[in-house]
């Protein structure tokens, strides 16, 4: 989190005379035992003329005895402290294998020592507690073989239920059985009685005083109460109970939760009359009391629930809109697009969330936002679930949710209540909506109920359709499922009788009499049609709709085989003997056809040898109306189609789902759609062409998200934050392809690509955690030594057509598509995943692929729809600086740096600082702190020491994984991602070159210099596990990471640290983190400012290995301690 806060605790004494004030003690220091990191503290008293001294009392707790020789109007004390709020997991810890179940007995030992924690809290005068408190006790007990840590959950959460909270002034604790008797009290009167309860169970118990800090969270909780609205801290109560291998544990029962890094002790002892936070006396007088408790956060990091303030946000909007500005007085005509994806909140384990593209609850969610987004910008348009992408390896395409909208805002679909969905909700979510935001106007269903469609339904709507377009009722045609299909499933079975069946013979066993009789009974069940169709086409000249007249040899329609929508099933092949006419999607570069004008005559019937075969098919699945519609050339066409189904739904007053073919890319109609990807939801949302307009969609998109319980971040095993693991793909283009920028100035494309060549930053600084040359979005110089020697040919070649046209010539757009296209690529050939995508731009095999698009696949989903618009302000600004200024610098060859100090965050945050030098040079107001969300999220700060005026700092870094050879699987061959080798980089501030060495277990490390002094940088690559497929499998993990600083003059460490990849203390985690807070738990354990090498340091040892080093090969500045371990140690080189 890396919140810092100040808080001052003031507490005032105001008397009517000048009074003698006795010695007081004071306990307002946090404990020994603290868990938040204290930073600062400072105690004033007043008056001044006072003597402290400063003790432990026989509890370990820290007083101090304040004295004061002279008489006082006023006694005063203000206590003020900085803790660091790094997130603490009060569930960190481990039990002793015999207190692992509860009930369990304490040794005779430790009984003996945790005796005053054991004894039973006294209430009146035969000692003991209360009948009330043992009531309690009794109507509690613990269930038979209950973890122990389980059981004190129930009972605290059990307390805070039945104890209700109020802020008490009068002095003293309530007795427990009175604060069960009134089933109210303050923190301190619940602490008590959990202190009693406790014990009773046979637990020792000690009572806390301490300081409670709540924050504000950022964002508002889904599930519960989201906690304090403002920031808050004051004194508190609570109760921590000794459990055997994890020490003392903290209760806090007002909350019912347990004790985190909120939670700061000043006192914890058997009784709370020795936790009292000020104790003593005064000389006779009328006392005025005053107190107050403040906390102000000094110090945040950017944590991607709250990147950005209110007023950097401001900043950035205000430079979005100039760039706007700018823009369009320069005739850019920049239109941007994306792909952002999302995450389950509940399930991040499933298949259908980690790798599997499909899954029920993925359709379930998908379904949800869908709906949502579409009640917000479609009210009037249709959903339409219709076939996706098909990867090979899959045995089907995956689906895809497409709303789809006038621009004009005529409604699509007037009646919204008559558009069902295909996925019936789960029983869960059939209840009403708890959860509303303001911003929530989709939370309530539109659609229909339930209620399963009438088998008649299919061919009456179909009747609908055929009546409204004036067609006889002939062309209404009934489709069947084949009978011979499960036929020859049964002739193809050998001859004989089964073997089973032989040694058991049935009257139902498989006989010829058995298989004629299933002939029978199969020409017998498909008597009722699968389907209902009406063949629809559009008319040779534009005229309108027609209708062809199908004759096949069977005299009717029967389906192919199969379970896919029947309008995917039709025997097209058996309908002429002539090829049927194609149906093109229209050139979008075409001028438009003349209007037709409306068109109210009747549909003529043609001969089916010369009409495209297509159709409108109806049919009932899962209780739902079907209707697929046909592939159409003009969007104006399917906007008429869309009006002439929905009249039909009308006529029938029943809900139908739409599949089929989507509309032709058209400006006229606006698509949005969800598709399932392996482990995510993908959405891909519409074009925008102001920054304005973008920030309030994907703000709008990231809500809704949320609301449907989908999220932007995952989290591994050890605690390790990422993104979904999906793109967050940046589209550029324009609002029509002609007016594309990209096709208007192909020079636009060269910029962007040899400016991103020569800044590794925008390449990495984005992307993902697989980066490199099999990545989904390798960089053109990655993997290929020979691609940039082409890129320059490709380059000049493009300039000279330029030049030999006196600038671009618009009727040859598709040049750069072929100059550019087959080095675009990836390592096996493939256009699509590549940094710079251009399959969309200008491609001459299909109207799809001349959409004027450039996609831009290096952008990994960021956790906050602000860090998104920052992205999107970038290229923004970028392609308006290229725009502006063509940028013609030759490409550089990075060599072993590219995957060398580029994947260092040091390295990598000099070379976007260029960039943004480079905008600001253009004046274009682009600030590098927008920037240092990433940073932190991308290469988060594993920890910080201080050694002997020098400081270490560890962060992540990027390493570049390798793709494994094929290997068989079970579905095919694969290549598998060796994810077992992981990078940091080391950071030491303040270190003299000739004076200290820095090794990592025993090996130095190679630091940089960099642009200041007194600045050192490196990164070290270590194996963190070892799987049994990976790039030498045998080379052992090299964890733990010890760091050590070392002084060669004296041959010893002066200190260090220690990085470990999993938990320390051996806890394995089964399951990854479910939320943030925990996640950065995990990670925080996994540092120890600790653990440096003792003993003297072999110092010849070390000059012999730093000589090695020297003349290896490698990236400068980089320590791989798998090949210290093998090549170094060769007998050659030691």
């Amino acid at each position: 989190m890396g919140i810092k806060v100040a808080v001052e605790h003031r507490t005032t004494y105001s008397f009517d005379r000048s009074v003698e004030v006795h010695p007081h003690v004071v306990r307002l220091r946090p404990a020994p035992h603290t868990r938040t990191k204290i930073e600062a503290y400072s105690m004033k008293v007043t008056p001044s003329g006072h003597f402290v001294n400063w003790q432990q009392d026989a509890f370990g707790n820290f007083l101090a005895r304040l004295v004061f020789p002279d008489r006082a109007e006023k006694l005063e004390i203000v206590v003020g402290l900085v803790a660091d709020l790094d997130v603490v997991n009060p569930f960190d810890f481990f039990v002793e294998e015999y207190a692992e179940h509860f009930p369990f007995s304490y040794p005779p030992e430790l009984a003996a020592d945790l005796e005053a924690y054991l004894r039973p809290v006294a209430e009146g005068e035969l000692g003991g507690p209360g009948p009330e408190v043992r009531r309690w006790v009794a109507a509690h007990p613990p269930e038979p073989g209950i973890r122990t840590i389980d059981f004190l959950v129930g009972v605290n959460r059990a307390l805070g239920e039945d104890v209700g909270y109020s802020v008490r002034m009068e002095p003293g604790v309530q007795t427990p059985d009175f604060t069960l008797t009134s089933a109210i009290g303050s923190c301190r009167d619940s602490a008590w009685l959990l202190v009693s309860i406790l014990r009773q169970f046979g637990l020792a118990a000690r009572f806390v005083s301490g300081y409670l800090v709540q924050l504000a969270q950022d964002m508002p909780s889904l599930d519960g109460p989201s906690g304090p609205t403002t920031d808050f801290t004051d004194l508190h109560a609570w109760t921590e109970v000794y459990l055997p291998g994890a020490g003392w544990v903290g209760m806090d029962p007002t909350s019912g939760l347990f004790a985190g890094e909120g939670h700061i002790p000043l006192a914890a002892t058997p009784h709370p009359s020795s936790a009292a936070a000020i104790t003593g006396a005064t000389g006779p007088n009328n006392t005025t009391f005053d107190f107050a408790n403040t906390v102000r956060r000094i110090h945040e990091d950017p944590r991607v629930t709250l990147p950005y303030t209110d007023a950097e946000w401001d900043r950035i909007l205000a430079s979005g809109a100039a760039v706007d500005a700018r823009s369009e007085a320069a005739e850019l005509g920049l239109t941007v697009g994306g792909e952002p994806t999302f995450v389950s909140v509940d399930d991040r384990i499933s298949p259908e969330w980690v790798t599997e593209a499909d899954g029920p609850h993925k359709r379930e969610r998908a379904a949800d936002l869908a709906r949502r987004m579409a009640a917000i910008y479609a009210p009037g348009g249709i959903r339409q679930f219709r076939q996706g992408k098909w990867y090979p390896g899959e045995p089907l395409p995956r689906w895809e949710i497409a709303t789809v909208w006038r621009t004009d805002g005529v409604p699509l679909w007037p009646r919204q209540d008559l558009l069902a969905e295909p996925w019936p909700k789960p029983l869960r979510d059939r209840r009403p909506e708890t959860r509303t935001t303001d911003n929530d106007s989709a939370a309530t269903e539109s659609g229909p109920s339930d209620s399963e469609a009438d088998p008649s339904a299919a061919r009456a709507l179909i009747a609908a359709l055929a009546a409204g377009l004036g067609l006889p009722e002939r062309q209404i045609r009934p489709a069947y499922e084949d009978p011979l299909l499960a036929l020859a499933a049964k002739v193809r079975l050998p001859e004989g009788d089964p073997i089973d069946e032989r040694e058991d013979p049935g009257p139902d066993r498989d006989s010829p009499r058995t298989r004629a009789e299933l002939l029978a009974r199969l020409d017998e069940s498909v008597t009722e049609p699968a389907a209902w169709l009406l063949p629809l086409h559009r008319r040779a000249d534009e005229s309108g709709w027609a209708s062809a007249d199908w004759k096949l040899r069977r005299g009717r329609i029967v389906l192919t085989e199969g379970d896919s929508p029947a309008g995917l099933r039709l025997p097209l092949q058996a309908i002429s003997w002539r090829p049927s006419p194609p149906v093109y999607q229209r050139d979008l570069f075409a001028p438009p056809d003349p209007d037709p004008g409306p068109d109210d005559g009747a549909a003529p019937v043609e001969p089916a040898d010369s009409a495209p075969t297509t159709a409108v098919v109806a049919e009932i699945r899962a209780g739902r109306l079907f209707v697929f519609l046909p592939p159409l050339e003009d969007a104006a066409h399917f906007v008429d189609l869309i009006s002439r189904v929905h009249a039909a739904a009308v006529a029938t007053g029943q809900p139908v789902v739409l599949e089929g073919y989507g509309p032709p890319t058209a400006p006229q109609l606006t698509t949005f759609s969800v598709t399932p990807d392996p482990g995510v939801i993908e959405v891909n949302v519409q074009p925008t062409e102001s920054f304005a307009d973008q920030a309030a969609l994907l703000e709008t998109l990231y809500e809704q998200a949320r609301q449907a319980r989908l999220s932007t971040e995952t989290f591994d095993l050890d605690g390790v934050h990422t993104g979904t693991g999906g793109g967050n793909h940046i589209t550029l283009g324009g609002e029509i392809p002609a007016r594309s920028p990209m096709l208007r100035r192909p020079d636009l494309l060269v910029s962007m690509l040899r400016y991103w060549q020569r800044h590794p930053a925008l390449s990495y600084l984005f992307a993902g955690r697989f980066v490199g040359p099999t990545s989904q979005a390798p960089r053109a110089d990655e993997g290929r030594p020979d691609a940039l020697y082409e890129l320059e040919i490709a380059f000049a070649e493009i300039a000279r057509l330029a030049a030999e046209g006196g600038g671009w010539p618009a009727s040859l757009p598709w040049q750069v598509d072929r100059s550019l296209r087959h080095l675009l690529t990836d390592l096996t050939g493939n256009t699509h995943r590549a940094e710079f995508c251009i399959d969309k731009l200008f491609s001459p095999d299909s109207a799809r692929g001349r959409l004027g698009l450039v996609e831009l696949r290096g952008f990994e989903m960021p956790p906050h729809f602000r860090m998104a618009m920052v992205q999107s302000l970038l290229v923004r600004a970028l392609v308006l600086r290229f725009w502006s200024d063509p940028y013609d610098a030759p490409l550089l060859r990075h060599g072993e740096n590219l995957h060398g100090r580029y994947l260092l965050p040091h390295f990598l945050m000099a070379d976007i600082a260029e960039v943004v030098a480079d905008l600001r040079a253009h004046d274009i107001d682009f600030e590098q702190s927008w920037l240092d969300p990433f940073t932190e999220f991308r290469f988060p700060r594993i920890g910080t020491v201080g050694l002997s005026g020098v400081e270490l700092e560890l962060r992540g870094a990027i390493e570049p994984w390798q793709t494994l050879g094929e290997q068989s699987t079970a579905t095919g061959t694969a290549r598998y991602v060796d994810s077992s080798v992981e990078r940091v980089q080391v950071r030491l501030v303040g270190a003299d070159r000739g004076r200290f060495v820095l090794t990592c277990n025993g090996i130095p490390v190679p630091m940089l210099g960099t642009d200041k002094a007194d600045v050192q940088v490196a990164g070290v690559r270590y194996r963190a596990w070892q799987p049994p497929s990976a790039l030498h499998p045998s080379i052992t993990v090299d964890a733990p990471l010890v760091f050590d600083l070392v002084d060669p003059a004296a041959g010893l460490s002066l200190g260090g640290c220690t990085y470990h990849v999993a938990h320390p203390g051996g806890r394995a985690h089964e399951l990854p983190p479910v939320n943030a807070v925990e996640a950065e738990s995990r990670r925080n354990r996994r540092f120890e400012a600790i653990g440096h090498t003792p003993g003297p340091v072999d110092v010849a040892r070390l000059r012999a290995t730093m000589a090695v080093q020297s003349t290896d090969v490698g990236a400068p500045g980089i320590l791989d301690l798998r090949r210290a371990r093998t090549v170094w140690n060769r007998p050659g080189n030691r």
